[in-house]
């Protein structure tokens, strides 16, 4: 946990200096990775455990010591559905069906169309644990005419699991078109898109709204569906074949009730299991047969799935349940990913699995009648105990629709398949496990002092329920031709011999604890530590774990040394470069050693296809890293550092997941403590970190070492407070192993002791020892040096804490002192621990020291002793001594010890830093007289206690810390009773000093007194500079003070003045702060322009005025240039158009810059090696100052911008709040919050602070060392001290004007899953509710208002904007507010250049338009034309900037007012066949986007399929640009086979008006008056029923198959003359021959 040490870094090979210089950086190791790297905003303390093993003899030990999975937690998925397009039907009446599990949500039905719009918005809240959310399905259906009667008929569904959407970026899909197809007709094709937002967010989750890209864009249907990247857009449907073969293992109980209660009272004994296998996949569920009372069930079935591949669904869930008539439960559940088990690259392959076991885990193996851990049976959480193993395997067939045999459906099939041979899994070889306690410390007083032991497990061997199993598969003895010869020629000849008769010691003999103090028992070892040692039987698929265990160890390497890296950076120290190269070397190596080791024992038995093909991923992907490793050393410069380091970050991904091996083989280990018979806590060791091999890379991290582990509760019990209380902290000495490898198993323990084995009599081979007896003690005294420690959590309701820590080392504890309310307590106290005895040889001890432990707590008021286990724990760290041997020298470079930090963790997450130092010091023959002294206590009044001596405590210089003193704001009450006479109390190092007393809060919360100023010694070092604690007192009657709130600044880096910019402080310094626009005089000069918001409304908005000579104005064209768009109409030059323009403007800028940046990772990712550095005018602006970064942002060339628009006038809109844009308008006034009350405990640990804050103190803090202030100015105010020219604080009125635009994505307040908005304001006592104006039935309203309040300054300085729900009846409800500052605003240098702050990305409401029209109908047309000569007159309100129009209609007869849409201007126009008798039949339709449509044929021969088909080829117009357009359209529909049909072609003219040119010339419908139309030429029909054959008889003759008819009579009268000539022809010769 802290900065952990290496010694001695490698130097780098290519001859460059030592990667770290000074003598106190050789002794570092690394943070965790984690964020950024700015010192001021990063923690200083690491986060790794410890040091890394330098010895070999102990392993790191875990940090978090809560289960993070299992834990319910809060999760929203909100859908969009915005359109349908291409729904395969004809005269549809379509509705969209979204469903999250059970839940389910319609749209409304649209009427007679395949491309419906809804724009409807669904929100689902779940509460469960990760695992369960993430394989939840999402479906979204299309159903069509759904009713109250009727339930409809599907036309296509899509689904996804919830967890491949969290998965993506920002955890959503935008604007992004799912395929639909038909569940129960694979061969079917496509049925359609449905166009929709999709986004799930976690507790404190934060979701940044992607950029709107063009309509163009988006209707790009194929290039932008809802998959994943790297998911081919046609994907094709496969079969998955999960076999099923047996199970073993199982526990021996039955989990059903009856059969319990059955077994209770009739005391029967056969097997009560009856075991089945049910699997989940893709929302669909398949199981086996029941084995009816079997313990061993043998299925050989496999269950077929048919769903589309790749699936979009990651993981496949199997359980083992136990069939019951009242409830079946789960016995054992295991989740395949199918990411890990198929490679989608160039030479990947499909899902395979097995033949192979999987280990299932849950809960204990002992029978209980109701088992209190069945969730974990569920798999929900770390299982605690084996449950049982199954052996499956997988395979993917991908089908052929084609293909005549292939069944159409998508049920789920179960079939029997032969059964597998023994050999097929590997072959059973027999396993040794050996574990040696060393120690058992921090046993919880809670469990009680009765007699405690500990049971170890492996699978179902060593567990007191199963007794003692031997193997269950033949041919367990090895033969004689082993691969592993090197093994056998290690092996002695006796432990060959005893493998068969070896009886397992699982469990280490009872004892009872002793008190170590108020909190903690431990148990007398001394120096004999007992052991255990287990026989088991598996198949030897070692080969498995060796590879993965090689790829850990090089992912171990790259994590510590890329924590080095950091820690450098981070620590300011030089030559982060020279580390970073070395770092890259030892992976390159790594990666190179793997590839010779990894490919050994190929013929192994029961390697399956997916063995074979993992290793050559692994080789192929670890050669890839090691080589682009090999190319980037080279390449690191100290100006790149920070830059490759986040490339080896991926490195680091990337190894973690190549080692995660799918296919399992010998089960992990459980290490259970049982106290009086009950099992209390527990322990998981994986199997593959103690697995031993002969070579060290192969070999288990923690196999033959010594691990700290410390022991958790199970289950939900181990969740929050009750699970970071260590149950038992053990030492504990592991190794696994074939039993004929056993030679050297116990030389990895501590030397100097003695086996004490059982004895089996005289001429038997002896067994491994129960027990060992250390003859080899050294005796040490530690001395723990605790400085201070900061950021701690706030365990009182206060807001603050009493901490005090305990330490714990061996089997002794000390504390500290306690100190009061305080978060960052100072505590320099030196901890000395006498006689500390460690078993083992000295030098052993001196490299790999045991490790410290300290907890921190509260103190409880309510308790007198400190000790007595009342106090709140409030976190934990780890440390490791520096040891110090009796013959060595105590001085440098490792003595003193340097005070370090360390990061104290509170469960799984970060409670703030200890700042401390540790030395272990050996004694030594002449007893403590050689151990360097201790001063004594300097200060009297602190009695024994003894403060950190001075070499090893900070260097202090003076430094001044001036205060400026604004005011406070938004005080709470505190205890009912308003805050009167505030005053502010300020500390920092033991000093500090009193603000001035404000008299009246109420009537004006400024102080009098605005800077102040104190002395106080801080070290030199600015990373160890105590924090600085800001507490508000109210000031009471009766000389009472009440604290209302605290607030510590644990970093006063950004406070410190540097001497050298000496105009840092001058507040009045005018500076350009440049943003959107790019104006190069200082901002308070610039020109605007004022537009109008709307024109009902005087509110005034600041608009951009550069080019204005330009504006409206045609540029010229150049040669070879677009034509431009014709010149803007002044019409368009509203405010809303300028507002649209800026959004669209800002939001291209964004998209361009996030481009170059995605295509400059590309080419990292890609290739390392042909990387050139990146310029920095060509990387997109990150960071730097404000200004700065925006006009790099500006200087984006227009040409990524796409087509060039017309200029106009644009607002400056901002991507974000301005608060965040410009730091909070913290330019020179800072906000502090004021925290009281408890922190929030792991339930609420992703809530913020914010439910805690009591209110703001506004000021700011100047430090500086003594000896700076020596220069000063003419003008120096000395009472001002640093902060010169700021402004008084006295009362100022303002008006503040508020400009309401938009809101989106308003959560639903209503049943019916809308909203219905209206605006509410308040500043000060001034509130405003716009409740007359409410949106109906909206989600993403359109206010468009502004409202003009006065204010005074600084009474009311705090903007609330709300958004209610109207009501109408009952209160209206909130539907969320936002709070803003505007005094830090208006004294904020930034002030004059701010703008209107908005989300860029905009969501549209679409839907279908309602009023239809029809023709007359052309009756009996013989020739498939129709006359009309039909006007048809559509008045509709068009927004030109946002492209949209404006429909008003009630939702429902039952609605109470009207709903507001906003839809695409489309223009829907449809054929009909009229039926007297029957139903019209549906000939063809053309939808025409008014904005973006064909441009129409001249002639019917021109109008062609393509223009519909063809689209983006086409010549397209916007009715709004050329107001009057003619031509031909053709109809079309769909045939038989899905595809797209000519139907017909339409000539149309569409001819556009505003309203004032309609009323001047006004026109009917129809043919009606006014400007009435002629009437059609259409042929007479009253002698229709004699005519009409005739006239189709010419109509078939002589129109439309004229030429059909002509070649037929041509051919009928050649036939003929043909006919005749032969007929004549031979009478004709006899005439002739005879000479007739």
């Amino acid at each position: 946990m802290k900065r952990s040490k290496h010694r001695g870094h490698k130097e780098d090979r290519n001859g460059d200096e030592p990667a770290i210089l000074e003598t106190q950086n050789l002794d570092r190791n690394g943070m965790l990775l984690g964020g950024g790297l700015d010192p001021d905003t990063i923690s200083l303390a690491s986060v790794t455990a410890v040091t890394t093993n330098v010895s070999n003899k102990r392993s790191k030990p875990d940090i978090k010591m809560e289960p993070s999975s299992g834990r319910p937690v809060d999760y929203q998925v909100s859908v969009t559905v915005i359109e349908a397009r291409q729904l395969v039907g004809l005269n549809m009446d379509p509705m969209v069906c979204v469903e999250i599990g059970d839940d389910k949500k319609y749209t409304c039905m649209k009427e007679s169309t395949n491309c419906p719009y809804y724009n409807e918005y669904f929100v689902f809240d779940f509460h469960i644990p990760p695992d369960v959310m993430f394989d939840k399905i999402l479906k979204v259906s299309v159903i069509h005419s759904k009713n109250l009667l009727r339930s409809g008929t599907l036309v296509g569904t899509f689904k996804m699991d919830v967890g491949t959407i969290y998965s993506q970026p920002e955890h959503q899909f935008y604007h992004k078109w799912a395929l639909l197809s038909d569940p129960e007709d694979i061969t079917a094709g496509c049925k359609g898109y449905v166009k929709c937002d999709v986004a799930v967010v976690a507790k404190g989750d934060t979701i940044k709204t992607p950029h709107k890209a063009n309509e163009s864009d988006e209707d790009d249907i194929e290039g932008n569906l809802l998959l994943p990247d790297g998911v081919p857009s046609e994907r094709q449907w496969a079969r998955y074949y999960l076999k099923i073969y047996k199970a073993e293992g199982l526990p021996r109980m039955n989990t059903s009730l009856m059969a319990n209660v059955k077994k209770a009272f009739i005391g029967e004994n056969k097997d009560l299991v009856d075991p089945y296998v049910q699997v989940h996949f893709a929302g669909q569920k398949g199981k086996t047969s029941v084995q009816k009372s079997c313990y061993e069930p043998i299925w050989n079935e496999q269950i077929i799935f048919t769903e589309m591949f790749p699936p979009l669904c990651k993981r496949m869930k199997i359980q083992i349940r136990d069939s019951d008539k009242v409830n079946d439960v789960a016995i054992g559940t295991h989740f395949l990913d199918l990411k890990k088990i198929s490679n989608d690259g160039d030479k990947g392959f499909l899902p395979t699995l097995g033949p192979a076991w999987v280990n299932m885990y849950g809960s204990t193996r002992t029978y209980t009648l109701m088992d209190e851990y069945q969730e974990l049976n569920e798999g929900l959480g770390e299982g605690v105990s084996f449950r049982a193993r199954l052996l499956i395997s997988l395979g993917v067939e991908i089908l052929d629709p084609s293909s005549p045999d292939i069944t159409s459906s998508t049920d789920v099939q179960v079939e029997g398949v032969p059964n597998i041979s023994e050999s097929a899994t590997g072959k059973v070889e027999d396993f040794f496990l050996f574990g040696s306690f060393l120690e058992a410390t921090m046993i919880d007083r809670k469990i009680g002092d009765k007699p405690i032991n500990f049971e170890v497990t492996i699978g179902y061997y060593g567990n007191e329920n199963d007794g003692d199993i031997q193997a269950k598969t033949t041919g367990k003895k090895s033969d004689g031709d082993e691969e592993e010869t090197e093994l056998i020629h290690n092996s002695s000849d006796e432990e060959l011999d005893d493998a068969g008769d070896l009886t397992s010691v699982a469990a280490s003999p009872p004892m009872k604890p002793v008190i170590t103090d108020g909190n903690y028992f431990h148990l007398p070892y001394f120096e004999r530590k007992p052991c255990i040692y287990i026989k088991s039987w598996w198949q030897d698929q070692r080969r498995r774990l060796y590879n993965a265990n090689i790829i850990d160890n090089i992912a171990d390497k790259l994590e510590d040394g890329l924590n080095d890296v950091h820690e450098i950076i981070k620590t300011e120290k030089t030559y982060p470069e020279r580390r970073l190269r070395g770092v890259l070397e030892e992976l390159s190596q790594g990666c190179s050693q793997f590839l010779s080791l990894a490919n050994k024992d190929q013929n192994q038995s029961g390697r399956t296809k997916l063995d074979r093909e993992r290793l050559k991923l692994c080789l192929s992907e670890v050669e890839a890293i090691g080589q682009q490793a090999k190319a980037m050393r080279t390449q690191v410069k100290k100006s790149t550092v920070r830059e490759k380091l986040k490339l080896a970050q991926n490195f680091l991904s990337k190894l973690r997941f190549l080692a995660d091996e799918p296919q399992h083989s010998v089960p992990d280990v459980f290490i259970w403590m049982i106290s009086n018979g009950k099992r209390i806590a527990y322990a998981r060791v994986p199997s593959k970190d103690i697995l031993y091999s002969s070579i060290d890379e192969e070999k288990g991290k923690d196999c033959g070492k010594v691990k700290t582990i410390f022991l958790r509760i199970p289950g939900k019990k181990g969740f929050g407070p009750a699970g970071w209380t260590v149950q038992s902290k053990i030492e504990i000495y592991l190794w696994l192993g074939l039993s004929r490898q056993r030679k050297d198993y116990l030389s990895g323990l501590p030397n100097g002791f003695e086996e004490n084995k059982l004895s089996k009599g005289p001429g038997l081979p002896s067994s491994p020892p129960i027990s060992l007896t250390y003859m080899m003690k050294q005796i040490f005294q530690l001395r723990v040096h605790m400085y201070q420690a900061r950021s701690l959590f706030a365990a009182d309701s206060t807001g603050l804490s009493d901490p005090f820590a305990r330490v714990f080392f061996s089997t002794q504890s000390q504390v500290t002192e306690v100190l009061s309310e305080t978060l960052c307590p100072t505590w320099d106290q030196l901890l000395v621990f006498e006689n500390v005895e460690l078993f083992g040889e000295a030098s052993e001890l001196r490299d790999d020291p045991p490790i410290i432990v300290i907890e921190l707590y509260d103190q409880d008021t309510v308790s007198v002793d400190c000790l007595d286990g009342k106090a709140d724990f409030m976190g934990r760290t780890f440390a490791k001594p520096v040891v110090k041997m009796a013959d060595e020298h105590y001085g440098p470079p490792r003595f003193p010890p340097q005070l370090e930090y360390y990061q104290i963790y509170r469960g799984n997450g970060a409670a703030g830093e200890m700042l401390a130092a540790f030395e272990l010091l050996q004694i030594g023959p002449n007893g403590k007289a050689d151990l360097p002294p201790i001063d004594g206590p300097t200060d009297m009044d602190r009695g024994p206690i003894l403060p950190v001596p001075l070499g090893i405590r900070p260097v202090l210089s003076k430094y001044r810390i001036e205060v400026l003193f604004w005011g406070l704001r938004d005080l709470k009450r505190i205890n009912l009773a308003q805050v009167d006479r505030p005053r502010v109390d300020i500390e920092c190092a033991g000093k500090g000093l009193q603000s001035a007393l404000i008299q009246n809060y109420k009537k004006n919360p400024n102080f009098s007194t605005l800077v102040k100023w104190f002395e106080v010694d801080l070290p030199e070092n600015e990373l160890l500079h105590p924090p600085l604690n800001i507490r508000v007192v109210d000031c009471r009657a009766f000389g009472r003070y009440t604290l209302v709130g605290n607030n510590a600044v644990t970093s006063l880096r950004k406070f410190i003045y540097r001497g050298a910019d000496k105009q840092a402080n001058n507040w009045s310094t005018t500076e350009e702060i440049v943003v959107v626009s790019m104006e190069t005089e200082p901002a308070f000069k610039k020109m605007e322009t004022v537009v109008k918001l709307d024109s009902g409304s005087e509110a005034v908005v600041k608009v951009e005025d550069d080019d204005k000579d330009e504006k409206g104005k045609k540029k010229k064209r150049k040669k070879g240039d677009e034509p431009e768009e014709e010149e803007l109409d002044e019409s368009m030059l509203d405010w809303w158009s300028k507002y649209f323009a800026s959004i669209e403007t800002l939001t291209e800028a964004l998209k361009a810059q996030e481009a170059a940046l995605s295509d400059t990772e590309e080419k990292d990712d890609m290739d390392v090696t042909d990387r050139g550095d990146i310029k920095p005018e060509d990387a997109p602006a990150k960071g730097g100052k404000k200004g700065k970064g925006k006009k790099d942002k500006k200087k984006l060339p227009v040409e990524t911008f796409g087509k060039k628009k017309p200029k106009l006038d644009e607002l400056k809109v901002y991507p974000k709040e301005l608060e965040s844009e410009f730091d909070g308008f913290e330019d020179w006034l800072h906000t502090f919050n004021l925290f009281r009350g408890k922190g929030g405990d792991d339930d609420d640990q992703n809530v913020t602070d914010e439910d805690r804050i009591v209110g703001k103190f506004k000021g700011s803090l100047c430090v500086y060392k003594v000896s700076d202030d020596a220069s000063r100015d003419t003008n120096f105010d000395s009472n001002m001290g640093m902060f010169q020219n700021i402004p008084s604080n006295d009362p100022i009125n303002v008006l503040a004007r508020i400009y309401v635009i938009r809101a989106t994505d308003l959560h639903p307040a209503d049943i019916n899953g809308k909203a219905d908005p209206y605006i509410a304001i308040r500043l000060g006592k001034t509130e405003i509710k716009d409740k007359e104006n409410y949106i109906s039935k909206q989600l993403n309203p359109l206010f468009g208002k502004s409202f003009d309040v006065e204010a005074t300054f600084p009474m009311d300085s705090t903007l609330t904007v709300s958004i209610y729900d109207w009501d109408l009846v009952g209160t209206d409800d909130l539907i969320g507010e936002t709070k803003l500052d505007l005094e830090n605003r208006f004294y904020s240098k930034h002030r004059a250049t701010c703008g209107i702050a908005c989300n860029y990305a905009m969501y549209w409401l679409k839907g279908q338009q309602e009023d239809k029209q029809d023709t007359d109908v052309h009756y009996h047309s013989i020739t498939g034309e129709g006359n009309f000569n039909w006007r048809f007159v559509y008045p509709f309100d068009y927004l030109m900037a946002e492209e949209k129009i404006v429909i008003s209609k009630k939702e429902s007869m039952f609605a109470w007012d009207e709903t507001e849409y906003k839809i695409p201007p489309r223009l829907n126009l449809q054929v009909w066949d009229a039926d007297h008798f029957s139903a019209d039949d549906f000939l063809g339709a053309i939808e025409l986007d008014l904005n973006r449509f064909p441009r129409g044929a001249k002639t019917p021969k021109q109008c062609t399929i393509e223009m519909v088909t063809n689209e983006a080829e086409m010549p397209m117009v916007s009715i709004f640009k050329q107001k009057r357009i003619k031509g031909w359209w053709p109809f079309v529909a769909r045939n038989e086979d899905d595809e797209f049909e000519l139907t017909g072609k339409v000539e149309a003219e569409l001819h556009l008006l505003t309203g004032e040119e309609a009323e001047k010339s006004p026109c009917g419908e129809g043919r009606n008056e006014p400007e009435p139309l002629e009437k059609p030429n259409r042929p007479d029909i009253a002698l229709l029923w004699f005519l009409i054959p005739l006239k189709a008889a010419k109509h078939l003759v002589c129109d439309q198959y004229r030429w059909l008819t002509i070649k037929i009579v041509t051919a009928l009268l050649l036939l003929a003359i043909l006919g005749l000539f032969l007929y004549n022809m031979p009478g004709y010769m006899v005439k002739k021959m005879l000479g007739a």
